[in-house]
Formats: structure tokens, C-alpha cells, sequence
């Protein structure tokens, strides 16, 4: 079985296990929520990034574009710790989109003719060192990506580890149902996505990412999100606790690359 088909069905028949048809009448208002892949390139040299930036600028952007994929973003390092790696967030539709994404791909001249240099690139000088990537589901309070305007800005991209499936779980239906995505909204913490992580290293965990105008800017308003009253009350619900349901929180500050849809 190819490996998309796997993620495809294994997936769906997931979906299918947990939810009930209560539940399922309960969600049909509800917007589709979307799929994301979010990657990480590692490499070893400044040809390689050149590379695979030259792809992603001039094929593989516009090529994901037409399947549907709008708004694709791509990030280097605000603080890197030696060469920077290069962040790519890419937002499908549904599952199926994702899935199919490889398979469009090779079918699309246009795409393998632009990408030939980073597709055929030889053994001994790959395009990159390594990618990592993962397969998100966004939140159902946050259905969708919202890219901000382009210009200049930073970006936070913050996961939150759970020491259980269930704690990770109590994590988003804090953001949800307990209301703290509105209060990021309101407290100047403009979210571009919230998404669990389905497929991919560290889980259980959650990611997300917020947009800034500058550090100084962060900084004020995560202040004002501490000390929001409302955020103070939902923080002090017992089953809430971080200690309880957060493990480890990992951040990465981002700067858009010139081409860079988000």
C-alpha cells in the first residue's frame, strides 16, 4: 500500500472510531476543518538552501497553488543556532488533498520541468540534509489559516507536548470549548493556526503560530495575555493545570522569506 493511501485510510477509519453519530450530527455546521503539513528543512551548506529555495519560490509554490493550496508559507530562523533551517507550512483543504498532493504533482509538467534541478538533484549534492515533516488537523473553534497582510513581521511557532493522549486532548479543548483562542484574539496574539499533530515526531502535542509586528510588540502582548482576567480564570480550573496537561513547550522565532504567501 502506498504511503499516502495509508495516512488516507488509516486516517479516516481513526475519524470513524471516535466519533459518535451524535457528534457527527452535532459538527455538520460546522466549517471543514483543514489539514496541514508543516516541514523542516536541515541543511548542510548554502547551496543546498539556494536549492530548495529556488524550488520552492519558482515551482513548488505555484505548483501547490493550483492544486487548491493557498497561502503557503515559508520561514527562516529569526535566532538560528548555526545555519538556519527552513520552516514550510502548507494548507490542504481535507485529508484527501493532502494525500493526493504527490500524486498531482508528478502528473503536472509545468511543476517537473520548473523543479528539475532540486528532483534530479545527484547524490552527492542533494538539495537538502533531511525533512521532517507532519501531518496537523486544525481546531474546530479555528477552522481555517488566516494569513496576515504582507509586510514586515515575526512570527512564533509554538508546540505544546502532553505527557498523555488525554492531556493533549484537555490542552484543545482549552483553546476551544474553555475559550482561550478568543482570548489570544483579543490580547493582540494573532493566530495564523492552530493545529493537533496526527502524524509526526513528539506527539501527543499541539502546534501553533502566531504573528507579531516586532519582538517588542510579543512581548507586550503576551503580557497582556497573562494577566487577562478571563485567562486567569480559565488557567485556574483544575483539569486545566499545565503541570497536569503540558509537558514541554518548545518556540521558534520566524522571519518570512520574501516569497513567502503567509
Amino acid at each position: 500500500m502506498k504511503r499516502r493511501t495509508f495516512i488516507q485510510s488509516s486516517l479516516m477509519t481513526a475519524t470513524a472510531a471516535t466519533v459518535s453519530p451524535a457528534a457527527t450530527l452535532a459538527d455538520a455546521g460546522k466549517k471543514k476543518q483543514e489539514f496541514y503539513e508543516l516541514r523542516v528543512y536541515t541543511f548542510k551548506n548554502d547551496d543546498q538552501q539556494k536549492l530548495t529555495e529556488a524550488y520552492l519560490a519558482q515551482a513548488g509554490i505555484p505548483a501547490l497553488n493550483r492544486l487548491g493550496a493557498k497561502n503557503v508559507g515559508v520561514f527562516t530562523e529569526l535566532q538560528p543556532e548555526g545555519r538556519t533551517r527552513l520552516f514550510v507550512v502548507i494548507a490542504f483543504p481535507s485529508v484527501e488533498d493532502f494525500s493526493s498532493a504527490d500524486m498531482n504533482l508528478a502528473k503536472d509538467i509545468t511543476y517537473q520541468q520548473a523543479a528539475a534541478d532540486y528532483l534530479s538533484a545527484p547524490a552527492d549534492a542533494p538539495a537538502y540534509e533531511r525533512i521532517q515533516s507532519s501531518l496537523l488537523k486544525s481546531f474546530s473553534e479555528m477552522p481555517k489559516l488566516v494569513a496576515p497582510a504582507l509586510k514586515e513581521r515575526i512570527f512564533e511557532l509554538r508546540r505544546y507536548e502532553s505527557p498523555t493522549e488525554y492531556a493533549g486532548k484537555k490542552k484543545i479543548e482549552m483553546f476551544n470549548e474553555g475559550g482561550e483562542i478568543e482570548i489570544f484574539k483579543r490580547t493582540g496574539l494573532t493566530p495564523v493556526f492552530f493545529g493537533e499533530t496526527v502524524i509526526g515526531e513528539a506527539r501527543p502535542n499541539l502546534t501553533y503560530l502566531l504573528t507579531f509586528d516586532n519582538m517588542a510588540a510579543h512581548d507586550s502582548n503576551w503580557k497582556t495575555f497573562v494577566n487577562d482576567p478571563e485567562w486567569k480564570k480559565i488557567s485556574s480550573i483544575p483539569e486545566y493545570a499545565d503541570k497536569l496537561i503540558i509537558s514541554r513547550i518548545v518556540r521558534t522565532f520566524l522571519k518570512p522569506t520574501t516569497y513567502s504567501q503567509i
